[in-house]
């Protein structure tokens, strides 16, 4: 592993992809709290961005709207690729392909769009830090995230392969691998979900640190463990789950 360590986040000028709620602002918040000089918060509504930030309109699935921002955000040295989208719906038993190419657009290619629109950037300031925050899921084939799951593993992939192009400009990839968290999009998981503070706070201090990929809470660092004990035993529990709602109820 390289000993190229991440940009400190006390001074640091911080842009968030998605940053209005969920890990996004949770992300902001943090960045805030740690020093930040600047945190640009990526928004598809810019009346929605949270206080102390500078707003910037961002979808990341337009190309006009992430070359805007890397204009906007001209002197970023951190980029957090939060922005994910998980429409719940199968893969190959999907009515069609739209949602699978939704989830690809926007957790895969938002990310790609964006690291490419924002490395430049970074190798001006001669130091930079991408964040990508991505899922369990994408280290394990996830049944009952029929598209997301597919998305967040060519993410991971994605990351490494950016570490590998940008390291010899002074810029380090962090992949998050996150596991449940207390958010708008994991309302319909049971069991204990983490803070996203706390995934936010363990981030950037794996960041910071220069870490390739790190497992920011208890349900990560444990899925991984069983997925390297019995891979096969893993991806069958997985696939189990695509049916219990069925089993629950009797349909």
């Amino acid at each position: 592993m390289s000993v190229l360590r991440g940009v400190p986040v006390a001074g640091a000028n911080v842009v968030v992809t998605g940053a209005n709620r969920g890990i996004g602002l949770a992300f902001v918040q943090e960045a805030l709290a740690q020093g930040a000089a600047t945190v640009y918060a990526g928004v598809r509504d810019p009346a929605t961005a949270p206080e102390g930030t500078t707003p910037v309109r961002l979808d990341v699935t337009s190309d006009a709207d992430v070359e805007a921002a890397a204009r906007t955000c001209g002197n970023a040295t951190i980029v957090v690729n939060n922005a994910g989208l998980f429409t719940g719906n199968r893969l190959v038993e999907a009515g069609d392909l739209d949602a699978a190419r939704a989830e690809m657009e926007v957790n895969y290619f938002g990310v790609l769009r964006m690291t490419r629109a924002f490395a430049p950037v970074l190798a001006r300031a001669g130091h930079g830090s991408f964040v990508n925050v991505l899922s369990v899921a994408a280290i394990a084939p996830t049944a009952f995230m029929g598209g997301y799951s597919p998305s967040k593993a060519a993410a991971l992939n994605l990351g490494g392969i950016a570490r590998a192009e940008l390291e010899r400009y002074g810029i380090t990839v962090t992949s998050l691998i996150v596991g449940s968290v207390d958010t708008r999009m994991a309302a319909h998981v049971e069991g204990t979900k983490e803070n996203p503070r706390e995934i936010a706070r363990t981030g950037l201090a794996a960041m910071t640190r220069g870490e390739w990929t790190c497992d920011t809470d208890t349900l990560a660092v444990e899925s991984r463990a069983r997925l390297a004990r019995d891979p096969v035993r893993y991806e069958k529990s997985l696939g189990k789950l695509l049916y219990a709602a069925e089993l629950r109820t009797g349909k």
